[in-house]
């Protein structure tokens, strides 16, 4: 199958995840996606190691995210170096970084100089709070973004205090709203000839993440509070939560509270009007969790679904993984690197039916810069 972004060149001046992550996707959907390293040390992500994990020189992590890629390294104070770097810009379809504020326009490679260069260029650029403001040079780091903008009050129940995400939230949605941009430029372009400068930040997009929230708050003038009883959403009355059972938890999703008083025997719940769902979800939130906690997770899943009420099992990932709805969906590929074969995730879209894989390993430091010079026709 021929990808949709084949023949697309990418320069991704990126490092850490939310610009690489956007490297990722457009690599997964066809396009040659070059990385453009200091010297010596490359992307900063290359030392990034969750929980001490390592390929080779580079970290687990910067493996997974960026596999299917070229390197070159490239010192931008250096005019030889730059010069080429210029001469790749020209030649290329998109570039992408996510550097703060200032630093590619003291390098000479703003966009109002690259447009000069390459006026069809995509130029897309992650910054942690915008360009302008008095927090454009704040650190633009996932878990800072996330307490800043609110987000880390609106999960686990309202006696917690702030609970961040478990993931790196902010740096990947941001990543996947820079290739939408990109996409759409790139589509522009193909009937306009025109380039584009795109610009996302990470505070915008968890802005934009919680548009409910933020809604709801505009409409109010009060910000959705969390319940303090297996809190699921700020904004949805009982049941919406997590429930422990006798041997693990179950998942209770938007459902009437009389159909589900009647599913699992509770008639406890029926002492509320349904109007109260919301108004005094923890009270009945209350009764569900000591309800609930007298009987297996499978035992309530089978009445729940004989009901046609929306519940499921809280899985680990081993137990997911065991499951037939995940293994039907491949989402697991292999790379090998180093000799090593790294288990990952595959891109999650699938193009006339076929899924998208690339068992092409991340690049070492540096490792393409040649051949990248001989085909672009450039000196070293």
């Amino acid at each position: 199958m021929e990808l949709p972004l084949k023949g697309i060149t990418v320069l991704e001046f990126s490092q850490y995840l939310s610009g690489p992550s956007a490297g990722l996707r457009l690599a997964d959907l066809g396009a040659r996606v070059i990385k453009i390293e200091r010297p010596d040390t490359g992307d900063a992500g290359r030392k990034l190691a969750i929980k001490n994990l390592w390929v080779d020189e580079s970290s687990l992590l910067f493996h997974t995210i960026n596999r299917n890629k070229e390197s070159i390294t490239a010192d931008l104070k250096n005019i030889e170096d730059l010069a080429l770097v210029i001469k790749l810009i020209a030649k290329a379809d998109v570039l992408i970084h996510n550097f703060r504020p200032g630093v590619m326009e003291r390098t000479g490679l703003g966009y109002a100089a690259v447009r000069m260069i390459n006026p069809k260029l995509i130029y897309a650029e992650i910054s942690g709070y915008g360009k302008t403001g008095p927090w454009k040079n704040k650190p633009g780091q996932d878990l800072l973004l996330q307490s800043m903008t609110g987000l880390a009050l609106t999960t686990g129940n309202g006696t917690n205090g702030p609970v961040p995400f478990g993931i790196a939230v902010a740096d990947i949605l941001c990543g996947s709203q820079l290739v939408q941009g990109i996409l759409a430029a790139l589509i522009r372009r193909q009937r306009t000839g025109n380039g584009a400068l795109i610009e996302v930040s990470l505070m915008e997009t968890l802005i934009d993440f919680q548009f409910e929230l933020f809604t709801t708050y505009f409409a109010s003038n009060n910000q959705p509070q969390r319940g303090n009883v297996n809190n699921g959403h700020p904004l949805l009355g009982a049941p919406y939560g997590l429930y422990k059972t006798t041997n693990g938890y179950i998942a209770l999703a938007m459902m009437d509270i009389y159909q589900l008083a009647d599913a699992i025997n509770c008639p406890a719940i029926k002492e509320f009007s349904k109007n109260e769902a919301f108004a005094k979800r923890d009270e009945i939130k209350t009764l569900l969790a000591d309800h609930l906690s007298n009987n297996t997770s499978a035992y309530w899943i089978e009445r729940l679904h004989e009901h046609d009420l929306w519940a499921m099992e809280v899985l680990d990932w081993e137990n997911m993984s065991e499951h037939e709805a995940y293994k039907v969906l491949k989402m697991e590929q292999v790379i090998r690197a180093n000799g090593k074969e790294i288990l990952t995730t595959r891109c999650p879209i699938k193009i006339n039916g076929e899924r998208l894989y690339s068992d092409r390993p991340a690049p070492k430091l540096g490792q393409d810069k040649k051949v990248i010079l001989e085909e672009f026709g450039l000196e070293s």
